[in-house]
């Protein structure tokens, strides 16, 4: 796409450690066109958001933008002054975050929120106008625009309702570029299919230039034009939407799509074996060659150059005439097998959940066998994460009965003894708030092994790097704090921590829902085996359903409370009876 057509155009963009001179990311390219949108694809720590924070003239702390050129309408944003660049952003380019829940400011109201920029970018227009164009930009983002919607508070939203609310906050002074950083992450798919219709039909209808940063393959599959895989600070391919998906050419872009859960359960996802390097500790040549399966000699010597293979698609790979078509493994066809109501590891008989007098869980009745994944889906607000807290121990108010073994198990954690909270595992869906932040990570995990098994020292230090083996993270990692990992590290972190225990059933509570699919592919293979070799049995909770048809052997689905469909997982999904799961299948973003 050539320059002069784009409304964004990021030439050699380099991106260092400020104190060091160590690449964050290097050589960075690519264009935008009104109207057109980037997927912007990676692991964590390929340096996506570095990225996408540049277009705004933003660094995080300690690194610099040290060459390169960014340009935003015309408007170079390396080099300009702080003043520059506040008239700018919000303006001419403006940026939709991860998490509404923390971006919007709890203490002021829709309406003050969304007129604020209108305030600071539109000063020559009347209140009048600017509240028209409150109610106009709500309307578009199918929002209500009455009164009441306007004075209410975030915390009064929907996380749905709070994203559309930033969505709208970005595309109220009409800005020529719009940056969103993962935005539907944590959304279940019915919410998530309106946000993303709501990104591409204000784009399309206004000519705006996007960048969409993104783990989620499918999502960006759905909505992008084109693609940008990035991978250890580096773009190694750039095409068109097909041209990526079903015609790549690096090895990486093929191992992150054989990754990806489908829907249509016609393959098994493979994760990547090891971890991306870090900017201080990249190697010679190609940074994918220590993990790619096709390296040959000269991939450690030589980094490759780009290569363009079409006038759309480019690569950066020594073999790239060699790519072989994206294979994919054939799905193991599950067989249920029914066991006698007796060896049942977990049962939940007859549940009533209450949050005082407000009644959230109605009759629920499911079981759970060892060595079984039993899938929890649904939309917020289904009940799926208190369900799954009453199972934890974390959440009492509720009346029926929960058997482990046979046994009735106290209603919360500190009513259970040892030897039952050991067994039970809860794994929370936010890395960011389910580790102590004050101690390092050999420390966390390591409080498991001591309070179960008394096992310090040595011994405790083997165990750990074991762990941190499983869930493909290196054993260096063990001095450092959770603020020096990324989200996706920390999860796997919480999921060390939780397999440190040898639970009997561990709760996952959304735990990929941070993850980018070559480490979500990791951690299910991960899990897996670990029900094939300790036959521990798993509740997973999810919205991602793609996900659910590749680890669960039956599935759960709720809605407002109840149990609308409950089966083994090829029935349910190949033959659903409920309208709600029919729907909630026809959102699930997939190739195709």
């Amino acid at each position: 796409m050539s320059s002069h057509k784009s409304v964004v155009s990021v030439k050699n963009l380099d991106i260092a450690i400020s104190s060091g001179g160590v690449k964050i990311v290097e050589e960075i390219s690519f264009d935008i066109a009104p109207g057109e949108i980037l997927g912007l694809v990676g692991e964590s720590g390929s340096g996506k958001t570095t990225v996408s924070m540049a277009l705004l003239g933003h660094c995080r702390k300690g690194a610099v933008i040290d060459g390169g050129s960014i340009t935003i309408d015309g408007h170079e944003i390396v080099g300009s002054s702080p003043h520059e660049l506040r008239s700018i952003r919000g303006g001419t380019i403006a940026y939709v975050p991860q998490d509404p829940g923390t971006s919007l400011n709890p203490g002021l109201r829709i309406s003050k929120q969304i007129l604020e920029s209108l305030e600071k970018h539109l000063p020559n227009q009347s209140k009048s106008e600017h509240m028209d164009r409150v109610r106009e930009i709500l309307t578009e983002v199918a929002l209500p625009s009455d009164e009441d919607f306007l004075r209410r508070y975030p915390h009064q939203l929907s996380g749905g309702q709070q994203q559309r609310v930033a969505i709208a906050i970005a595309f109220a002074c009409r800005p020529k570029v719009i940056v969103c950083d993962e935005p539907t992450t944590g959304l279940d798919v019915t919410t998530q299919s309106k946000v993303l219709a709501t990104i591409r039909k204000l784009c399309r209808d206004h000519g705006v230039a996007a960048l969409y940063v993104s783990h989620d393959l499918a999502v960006v599959a759905e909505l992008a034009d084109r693609v940008a895989v990035m991978y250890a600070g580096r773009i190694i391919e750039l095409g068109g939407r097909d041209e990526i998906f079903f015609a790549s050419r690096h090895p990486y872009t093929r191992r992150l799509i054989r990754a990806l859960p489908d829907i249509a359960g016609r393959n098994q996802i493979v994760g990547i074996s090891g971890y991306a390097p870090m900017p201080w500790d990249r190697p010679t040549g190609c940074a994918f060659a220590p993990r790619c399966e096709d390296a040959r000699e000269i991939c450690s010597q030589k980094t490759p150059t780009t290569v363009a293979i079409a006038p759309t698609h480019s690569v950066s790979c020594h073999r790239h005439e060699d790519a072989a078509k994206i294979v994919v493994s054939p799905r193991l066809e599950r067989e249920f097998v029914a066991h006698d109501t007796d060896s049942h590891l977990l049962r939940v008989e007859s549940l009533q959940g209450f949050y005082g007098a407000r009644q959230v869980l109605f009759d629920i009745n499911l079981h759970i066998d060892s060595g079984e994944c039993v899938a929890l889906v649904g939309e917020s607000g289904s009940g799926k994460t208190t369900l799954s807290r009453c199972i934890g121990g974390l959440h009492s108010d509720y009346q029926g009965d929960i058997l482990f073994g046979g046994k009735l198990l106290g209603k919360s954690a500190d009513k259970r003894i040892k030897e039952e909270r050991r067994d039970i595992q809860y794994i929370f869906q936010s890395p960011y708030a389910s580790i102590n932040p004050r101690r390092p990570i050999g420390a966390t995990i390591g409080r498991q092994l001591d309070l179960f098994f008394g096992m310090k020292g040595m011994e405790a230090q083997n165990r750990i790097g074991e762990l941190l083996d499983l869930v493909s993270l290196p054993r260096t990692i063990v001095d450092s704090y959770p603020d020096q990992l990324s989200g996706g590290e920390r999860q796997r972190v919480a999921i060390a921590r939780a397999l440190a225990a040898n639970p009997k059933l561990i709760v996952c509570d959304e735990i990929t829902s941070a993850l980018d699919v070559s480490v979500q592919a990791s951690v299910i293979e991960t899990l897996k085996q670990l029900q094939a070799s300790t036959s521990v049995g798993l509740l997973f909770v999810t919205h991602n359903l793609a996900l659910t048809r590749t680890i669960a052997d039956r599935v759960a689905v709720m809605r407002q409370g109840k149990i609308v469909e409950y089966g083994g997982i090829d029935n349910v999904f190949n033959d659903p009876k409920a309208a709600y799961t029919h729907r909630l299948l026809e959102h699930t973003p997939s190739l195709k």
